[in-house]
């Protein structure tokens, strides 16, 4: 049987909802939706390239906690509330995939939980020998 790490979600919705930040199985590894949760309750960045790089250093952090590297990244998944947003937000994904250019979608919502969230970001990596 194939063993099953967790790195928990630091999230208000964790608990109610029930879903880790990432799950690691076998060589697999995927991200939540991840949103510019800051430490201690403090507010996110109200600029959406400030949210999109706090989304990716806690993927990047939670990636590491599981033995990955931004360059096992096979997919990511990016929702924003506004279109206006995309070139600020994919700068900011481009600093850290531009060469290991995963597979990606940028897809625009109505919004997310928290209305002072612009940009969610979900990632899928596959650790290589």
């Amino acid at each position: 049987m194939t063993e099953r790490q967790v790195v928990p979600a630091v999230s208000p919705w964790a608990p109610a909802v029930g879903y880790s930040r990432a799950v690691r199985v076998g060589d697999q590894i995927h991200v939540s939706g991840t949103a510019a949760v800051m430490p201690d309750g403090a507010p996110p960045p109200s600029d959406a390239y400030g949210q999109a790089r706090r989304c990716l250093e806690i993927i990047v952090a939670a990636l590491a906690e599981l033995g990955a590297r931004p360059e096992d990244v096979v997919r990511t998944r990016v929702y924003i509330t506004s279109a206006d947003d995309w070139e600020e937000i994919g700068r900011a994904h481009g600093e850290v995939f531009g060469e290991i250019r995963p597979a990606s979608a940028m897809l625009v919502i109505t919004g997310l939980l928290d209305p002072s969230f612009l940009v969610e970001i979900e990632a899928d990596a596959i650790i290589q020998d």
